[in-house]
Protein backbone atom coordinates (compact mmCIF):
# COMPACT_ATOMS: atom_id res chain seq x y z
CA UNK A 1 0.00 0.00 0.00
CA UNK A 2 0.73 3.40 -0.86
CA UNK A 3 0.27 6.75 0.82
CA UNK A 4 -1.55 7.91 -2.42
CA UNK A 5 -4.01 4.31 -1.34
CA UNK A 6 -3.91 5.45 1.84
CA UNK A 7 -5.63 8.40 0.91
CA UNK A 8 -7.66 7.23 -1.58
CA UNK A 9 -9.24 5.11 1.52
CA UNK A 10 -9.44 7.58 4.00
CA UNK A 11 -11.36 9.44 1.26
CA UNK A 12 -13.68 6.56 0.75
CA UNK A 13 -14.70 6.58 4.08
CA UNK A 14 -14.78 10.06 5.25
CA UNK A 15 -15.40 11.89 2.15
CA UNK A 16 -12.98 14.36 2.20
CA UNK A 17 -9.13 14.55 0.97
CA UNK A 18 -6.44 14.60 3.73
CA UNK A 19 -3.08 16.09 3.73
CA UNK A 20 -2.22 15.90 7.22
CA UNK A 21 1.08 13.53 7.70
CA UNK A 22 -0.10 12.85 11.18
CA UNK A 23 -3.98 12.28 11.12
CA UNK A 24 -2.57 9.54 7.73
CA UNK A 25 -0.48 7.80 10.40
CA UNK A 26 -3.45 7.78 12.66
CA UNK A 27 -5.65 6.67 9.95
CA UNK A 28 -2.85 3.93 8.98
CA UNK A 29 -3.29 2.68 12.89
CA UNK A 30 -6.76 2.42 12.49
CA UNK A 31 -7.05 0.82 9.52
CA UNK A 32 -4.68 -2.27 10.63
CA UNK A 33 -6.11 -2.53 14.03
CA UNK A 34 -9.26 -2.82 12.21
CA UNK A 35 -8.09 -6.19 10.50
CA UNK A 36 -8.61 -3.83 6.72
CA UNK A 37 -4.33 -3.61 5.97
CA UNK A 38 -2.13 -6.48 6.12
CA UNK A 39 1.50 -5.85 8.35
CA UNK A 40 3.24 -5.80 5.51
CA UNK A 41 1.41 -3.14 4.20
CA UNK A 42 1.24 -1.09 7.57
CA UNK A 43 5.10 -1.01 7.80
CA UNK A 44 5.24 0.12 4.25
CA UNK A 45 3.20 3.25 4.69
CA UNK A 46 4.41 4.12 8.44
CA UNK A 47 8.22 4.05 6.92
CA UNK A 48 6.36 5.89 3.66
CA UNK A 49 4.58 8.75 6.42
CA UNK A 50 7.59 8.90 8.86
CA UNK A 51 9.91 9.54 5.52
CA UNK A 52 7.72 12.51 5.33
CA UNK A 53 7.78 13.92 9.04
CA UNK A 54 4.73 12.11 10.01
CA UNK A 55 5.01 11.89 14.30
CA UNK A 56 3.07 9.81 16.04
CA UNK A 57 0.92 12.14 18.03
CA UNK A 58 -0.02 10.68 21.30
CA UNK A 59 4.06 10.91 21.80
CA UNK A 60 4.37 14.28 20.50
CA UNK A 61 1.39 15.37 23.52
CA UNK A 62 3.15 13.38 25.77
CA UNK A 63 6.41 14.95 25.23
CA UNK A 64 4.54 18.42 25.26
CA UNK A 65 3.16 17.72 28.70
CA UNK A 66 6.27 16.88 30.47
CA UNK A 67 8.02 19.89 29.00
CA UNK A 68 5.01 22.12 30.89
CA UNK A 69 5.46 20.27 33.63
Amino acid sequence: MTIHELKERFFQKRSYSIEDTCQLLDFAKQTYINNEISLKEFRNVIRELEALGAQNIDVFFESAIKTEA
